[in-house]
């Protein structure tokens, strides 16, 4: 689990108490993570707005993640969400979340907005490959050698500047500034969201081997 408290260690510039605060929270969330998760259970995350906390328009049950490209447990935790997906046949909305400790997250998200441009399923396509190939990718230069290659695999002419007018990044960080408002605090945040016509309409995803049991009780939830 990547945080976003952990730049601050790199930094040495916190007052005390501001110090303990944030040790106190990373304690206490990992904590929780030990606990076994019930849908309609605390939510580890405080969160301030929940406005991106719902499924897209006409479908029930929806899983919604921040993630960060260059995120270990992120990439540990993509295949489960892949398959949850696949196996229920739900939205999985994702969410862009580059931490600013890490060097090459922000522009494989840019990268990733400019597959989405070709279309959907190549810009997730192009997220499920670096996570898959992230154990050898250190480099912002890695990153643009696996780009190439996955490239070439779909032909696509990748363009000299991939983002020339800065489009691309200004989602991407439009996105973390979402996920601030939400109240983000670590990559992968997951949670189970329903449309609310019945029962809890999000629950954070803390034990990630309940999350089939999550998404059974939201659909019957929302039948």
């Amino acid at each position: 689990m990547s945080s976003v408290s952990a730049l601050f260690s790199r930094k040495r510039l916190l007052r005390p108490g501001l110090a303990f605060g944030i040790i106190s929270t990373v304690l206490l969330a990992g904590a929780a993570a030990g606990a076994s998760a019930q849908f309609g259970a605390p939510a580890t995350t405080k969160v301030n707005d929940p406005a991106a906390l719902k499924p897209p328009p006409g479908a029930r049950v929806a899983i919604v993640e921040f993630e960060d490209l260059e995120c270990p447990d992120c990439a540990h935790a993509n295949p489960l969400l892949m398959e949850a997906s696949e196996k229920y046949k739900i939205p999985w909305v994702r969410h862009d979340f580059p931490l600013p400790f890490h060097a090459w997250s922000f522009q494989a998200a840019v990268n990733a907005r400019f597959f989405d441009t070709k279309n959907k399923k190549l810009g997730d396509d192009y997220r499920n490959f670096i996570f898959a190939s992230q154990p050898q990718i250190e480099t912002l230069g890695d990153l643009a050698k696996f780009t190439q290659q996955f490239a070439e695999a779909h032909k696509v002419a990748m363009p000299f500047a991939v983002d020339p007018m800065g489009k691309l990044a200004g989602l991407v960080k439009a996105d973390y500034a979402l996920g601030q408002r939400v109240g983000i605090e670590h990559t992968p945040t997951i949670w189970v969201v329903t449309d609310g016509s019945h029962g809890t309409p999000f629950v954070e995803v803390v034990d990630r081997t309940k999350l089939f049991q999550l998404l059974d009780a939201a659909l019957a939830a929302t039948r």
